[in-house]
């Protein structure tokens, strides 16, 4: 692929990672709208890697805490970080076995449409914008019960569609149950973490097994290191402005989108 497009995919990944607008939509619209070929699920993956090392740098005192909390685990104490990391455990199983069965299944293709992305991105924008509105602001992760990250655990199952949006789904559900928008947004994150590590490691799995994994490799690298840096700057802006503006840009972006969506595939 060109450099530009490489530039253009990396920072709409960067930018959209973490925002409830779906990084995958917009992934999947790219190549559309730059007048190339769909780039594949596998430089999709190669990209939320380098989101991934933003996160991870971006969150480094909580990772630090839960790596700790990990290790107390193993001597019975639980620690604040290792309840965190408990709760991030307790949400994970919905989404790594139906998305493995997604896979195993040779599925993941089959919703990369624009009208499903259409009409995900419409549909999932008014839970986000009621729970916003009617949500409690008083919930964090040191209150948040076990039984909430299943919860969550369970809405993130949504994000399997294009257009639904991982982080949005999770917020939504996140703060449905009370959470504060910081620390809907925080856990979200947290839970990014381990789902976007399996993605990686299925796309270098992938990527070696292919004629050109050299080639595919040395463009999703160009990609990471790019999205990098545009997750981290969105990573910081949205920590520090979630708690003032909500989530109604978001929303109202959303619906604007899914209009357009609706438009382009109609026409």
């Amino acid at each position: 692929m060109l450099l530009i497009h490489l530039v253009v995919l990396a920072l709409v990944q960067g930018i959209t990672e973490f925002l409830p607008i779906s990084s995958s939509a917009h992934l999947i619209l790219a190549p559309g709208a730059l007048g190339v070929e769909d780039q594949g699920p596998l430089i999709d993956v190669m990209a939320h890697a380098g989101s991934l090392v933003a996160v991870l740098v971006y969150f480094w005192r909580d990772i630090l805490a839960v790596a700790r909390g990990k290790l107390a685990l193993l001597t019975g104490k639980i620690t604040p970080g290792g309840r965190i990391a408990l709760l991030v455990a307790v949400s994970m199983p919905p989404v790594f076995i139906v998305a493995g069965a997604l896979y195993a299944f040779d599925l993941v293709d089959a919703l990369r449409s624009p009208a499903v992305i259409a009409a995900a991105t419409l549909i999932f924008a008014l839970p986000l914008w009621l729970a916003d509105r009617y949500g409690k602001q008083t919930g964090t992760l040191e209150t948040m019960s076990f039984k909430d990250a299943a919860l969550i655990g369970i809405a993130q199952l949504f994000a399997l569609i294009p257009g639904a949006s991982r982080s949005g789904v999770t917020m939504t559900a996140g703060r449905a149950l009370g959470l504060k928008r910081s620390e809907s947004a925080r856990f979200s994150m947290l839970m990014a973490i381990p789902v976007i590590a399996a993605f990686a490691l299925v796309s270098v799995i992938d990527l070696a097994r292919a004629d050109e994994a050299g080639a595919a490799l040395h463009d999703g690298l160009v990609v990471a290191g790019l999205s990098f840096l545009a997750a981290w700057a969105a990573i910081a802006a949205m920590m520090k402005l979630v708690d003032r503006i909500g989530f109604l840009p978001f929303v109202i972006y959303r619906i604007g989108l899914g209009v357009v969506l609706i438009g382009l595939v109609m026409l």
